[in-house]
């Protein structure tokens, strides 16, 4: 029979998701709630946050949309306490219900302190903080590069010491030390200066100094955040941190190359007291002063020691003098000498141009001359002609038709020789297939299994206790056997009488048929 129609109202799925949405919107607008973070498992490829907040009796899942990632001081940890500030909402796709984050929270102290903790030992592992990659620090500065707040107290007193102990040109990098945006202009700033080139317009530090002031654990929360801690392990200037008071300790300071206790302090490491410097160095000079003198004098000392073992300069020019005296004596008369021997080699050299010898030198080259032109010419012929006959002799050999003749004999002994190769190969891989069947026929013929053996006719006997008789003397007189076959056993009964064992035969062996012998003198060829 019909079912009788009812006035209760008919929702659609949709319809009444949508209404369990207003409700729950309506209801809690915005609500804090505290809870243990569960299942968080880093932000998602679209940029959202999903995880769960809980306590010891119930869960209410989380979302923080991507927009709002963007501005949190940190991120969700798994098994973290947090206050979650943000509204109630529905998720039809799975009828839960869900609190959107727009502010995120540690609750309390501690908290941050675990999350602390745990975010040091992570670095730490990573070898962020090792000693073997702390850097030294320049001994004189020229220029000093300063991450801070250039409205806070911090930056004043840094300048006011450096100028105190010594001069320097300072580059004031100016960000936020503290809120929501101050840890990404830290870093941004730490790798800004990183990026400056050498020689550039504008003079990159030799050194840097991240500096803020005293404060809470949330203040200076900042300095503790990871992008801060990479940015200064990925920087290749050496960095001082001065964050806080000389009891504060942030992650930063870990992986800085030098830690101050105040921002003062960073001054004071990162220049010498200018004083001092120059009391050092006129001490310097005065010793190099002192030393040159005594250097000075104890040379004068030896020069006068060594002047007056030398020879007086009389002493020394007279030998030479008298040398000089004695050569400029015979000078001239070598030189009169040595102008009448020339003039004598004149005289013979002119007597013998005569215009009579002159013609007779002339006559002769002429007919010197005359005769090597006619040895040229018929030296030239001769040469010529036998590089004609070796041209002819050559361009003989070179005809198309003894090339094509050798070439086609060439390709046939090729093809010979390629048929040849195959016929060979195939013979060879034929042989090689028969021995590996025979191997192959050897193997199985040979196999020492139990089953194989049954299959080629043998069968074990088996006595009445069940072990295997391998000898007819162990067969019992009329004692009951069982025969193992390859498909099966069957029972027999051993035969009355004496078992004599039978020797092995000795096998005769008969000669091959087709070798002969050497004393058979019908087989001898």
């Amino acid at each position: 029979m019909p079912t009788p129609a009812s006035n209760v109202t008919e929702y659609t799925v949709s319809s009444i998701s949508a209404a369990l949405k207003r409700t729950v919107e309506d209801a809690y607008g915005y609500v804090r709630v505290r809870g243990e973070v569960s299942g968080f498992r880093g932000v998602h490829s679209s940029g959202h946050c999903y995880f769960s907040l809980k306590d010891d009796r119930a869960r209410i899942e989380a979302v923080i949309w991507r927009s709002t990632v963007q501005r949190l001081r940190f991120l969700p940890e798994e098994g973290l306490e947090v206050i979650a500030t943000g509204k109630l909402s529905t998720f039809a796709g799975s009828s839960k219900y869900q609190i959107v984050i727009d502010a995120l929270e540690p609750a309390g102290a501690g908290a941050l302190m675990v999350l602390l903790e745990e975010r040091r030992k992570k670095l730490a592992a990573e070898g962020l903080f090792g000693a073997e990659r702390k850097r030294p620090l320049p001994f004189l500065p020229r220029t000093i590069g300063v991450v801070t707040s250039p409205t806070g107290a911090v930056i004043r007193d840094i300048i006011h010491r450096l100028e105190d102990r010594c001069p320097t040109r300072v580059l004031v990098w100016p960000v936020r030390v503290q809120g929501e945006t101050a840890a990404a202009e830290i870093a941004q700033a730490i790798a800004g200066f990183d990026r400056l080139p050498a020689g550039g317009a504008i003079p990159r530090p030799d050194v840097l100094i991240v500096a803020r002031g005293g404060g809470s654990l949330e203040d200076l929360w900042p300095f503790n955040e990871e992008v801060v801690v990479r940015a200064a392990a990925a920087a290749s200037i050496p960095l001082i941190s001065a964050v806080g008071h000389e009891t504060d300790t942030t992650l930063i300071d870990f992986v800085s190359d030098r830690r101050a206790p105040t921002p003062t302090g960073a001054a004071e490491i990162a220049v010498p007291v200018r004083a001092e410097l120059a009391a050092r160095t006129e001490m310097a000079a005065s010793r190099a002063r002192s030393a040159l003198v005594r250097q000075i004098e104890r040379d004068r000392r030896e020069l006068n020691a060594l002047s007056r073992a030398l020879p007086s300069a009389a002493d020394v020019l007279a030998n030479p003098s008298r040398t000089l005296d004695e050569l400029a004596g015979r000078l001239a008369r070598s030189l009169t000498a040595n102008v009448g021997v020339h003039r004598a080699q004149l005289d013979r050299a002119g007597a013998g141009l005569a215009p009579s010898g002159l013609a007779r030198l002339v006559s002769h080259a002429r007919q010197r001359m005359g005769a090597s032109g006619t040895r040229m010419a018929q030296a030239l012929s001769v040469h010529a002609e036998r590089k004609r006959s070796a041209f002819l002799a050559t361009a003989s050999r070179l005809r198309a038709e003894p090339i094509a003749r050798q070439v086609a004999n060439a390709w046939a002994r090729l093809g010979e020789i390629d048929r040849r190769r195959n016929h060979a190969l195939r013979q060879r891989l034929r042989a090689d297939w028969q021995r590996l069947e025979a191997l192959d026929k050897l193997l199985d013929a040979f196999s020492m299994s139990k089953e194989d053996v049954l299959k080629r006719g043998f069968a074990l006997v088996h006595g009445p206790s069940g072990g295997i008789i391998s000898k007819a003397t162990e067969v019992p007189q009329g004692g009951a056997l069982e025969l193992e076959f390859a498909d099966g056993r069957v029972s027999a009964v051993a035969g009355v009488g004496a078992i004599t064992p039978k020797r092995p035969r000795r096998r005769t062996r008969v000669p091959d048929p087709g070798q002969g012998s050497l004393f058979d003198p019908d087989s001898a060829g």
